[in-house]
């Protein structure tokens, strides 16, 4: 099960990467950029929890961002020593114009799957998830 899992997480991978190139932008970068649309300001760690990655990554990630005019970074208000990234409005705009691709992608992964089934697995990927992270499995927390 655990390699069905991921094929399908390397070919969601594969495809959101070469089409995503097109707006010059990696799957890393899109997840990073819609972690910040989530949180609105938030901290290298903070991305770096939210994305997978490591904070070294992380930096990586917004100063490519940052030179593409799609983020900027400031000092936190509340604490002197974090620097946090927000979206800017070009930022904003390369996310809205990423996710349509991205909802794209999606929607041929899952074209052979009925509403019904397509519900299920969301419901099964999550319990697993949760599962694997030591929480509860609890299906209404969506």
């Amino acid at each position: 099960m655990g390699y069905i899992l991921k094929q399908a997480q390397h070919g969601l991978r594969t495809r959101m990467d070469q089409n995503l190139r097109a707006l010059g932008l990696s799957t890393a970068q899109y997840a990073l950029l819609v972690a910040l649309q989530d949180a609105k300001v938030a901290s290298g760690a903070d991305l770096a929890r939210r994305c997978f990655v490591t904070p070294q990554t992380v930096t990586g990630l917004i100063s490519g961002l940052v030179q593409a005019g799609f983020v900027v970074r400031s000092a936190s208000s509340s604490h002197g020593r974090i620097i946090e990234a927000r979206l800017t409005p070009t930022g904003r705009d390369i996310l809205r114009r990423a996710n349509r691709i991205v909802y794209a992608i999606e929607e041929d992964m899952l074209a052979d799957l009925s509403e019904s089934d397509r519900a299920a697995l969301g419901r099964m990927l999550r319990v697993c998830a949760l599962r694997l992270g030591g929480r509860s499995t609890d299906l209404d927390e969506n």
